[in-house]
């Protein structure tokens, strides 16, 4: 595992499996028949070396007859199985009363659709395996609970042109995408602007970034890089942040202006 934090709420889950197991006088690969596992994968996930699906858990509460308490860690266990970098990140936006992003090369995180992060992701190098993709698109998706928080945050995006016309995943998702951005844009505690390629003056020329003010009046940035990821806490960089993000904002085609230009991209695709 990568941390701590994760290791620790596998382990426990699987010391619950084990002591389950025995007390109902199971072997491990009785236990893997019944719930259509092999015994490796049961063994696997009592030492808290690998993360159980809910399938897993469910039918391992019902054929243990432990009455809930087995599924009950399904969510611990989902949120363990997300890159810690994710878990933080998500933490940082559960606590902000307003955020905002601007988006350079693709559609923000928060805005994707499934079927785009998971494209995005296939097309990582080195490649990720199959379980790795599920892994963060999972991340990623569970992050979109900030829209339904109450009460309402305040988010605003902002996407380069580019990031509208790029099909990733093939025209259909694509299309997909741009619905959902025009669904998401109709919110009213969400803006969505869209900065034209032909822009001349632009701030946002040193990459995407994030800004996230929180409940207790502390303002955070946020970058990330090709190989890092980085929560930018120091007064005056956070300031830079505020700037730049303000600038670009104000260069961008206004919320309603920038509706429409997605409707006519979606239009031509």
């Amino acid at each position: 595992m990568e941390d701590e934090e994760a290791a620790a709420v596998l382990k426990a889950v699987g010391r619950q499996v084990k002591a389950w197991r025995e007390a109902a006088g199971m072997t491990q690969a009785e236990l893997g028949a019944a719930i259509g596992y092999g015994d490796e994968m049961v063994s696997s996930v009592e030492r808290g070396r690998r993360v159980p699906k809910p399938e897993f858990l469910e039918g391992a509460d019902e054929v243990l007859g432990a009455g809930g308490k087995i599924a009950a860690m399904k969510k611990d266990v989902e949120e363990a199985r997300y890159p810690k970098k994710v878990r933080d990140l998500k933490k940082l936006e559960e606590e902000s009363v307003e955020l905002g992003a601007y988006a350079s090369h693709h559609i923000h995180g928060l805005l994707q659709t499934p079927e785009y992060a998971q494209a995005l992701y296939a097309m990582r190098r080195p490649s990720y395996t199959e379980e790795e993709i599920e892994r963060h698109v999972g991340a990623r998706m569970a992050r979109k609970s900030i829209f339904e928080r109450v009460p309402r945050p305040l988010i605003t995006f902002v996407q380069e042109e580019v990031t509208l016309r790029r099909p990733i995943g093939g025209r259909m998702v694509l299309r997909q995408q741009l619905e959902h951005l025009l669904g998401v844009s109709r919110l009213r505690h969400v803006e969505i602007q869209v900065m034209p390629t032909g822009c001349e003056d632009h701030a946002g020329m040193a990459g995407s970034l994030q800004l996230l003010k929180l409940r207790n009046g502390k303002t955070l940035g946020h970058t990330e890089a090709q190989l890092s990821n980085r929560l930018i806490s120091e007064s005056r960089e956070v300031q830079i942040v505020e700037m730049r993000y303000g600038m670009i904002r104000a260069q961008a085609l206004p919320p309603q202006e920038s509706l429409v230009f997605i409707e006519n991209v979606l239009g031509e695709t």
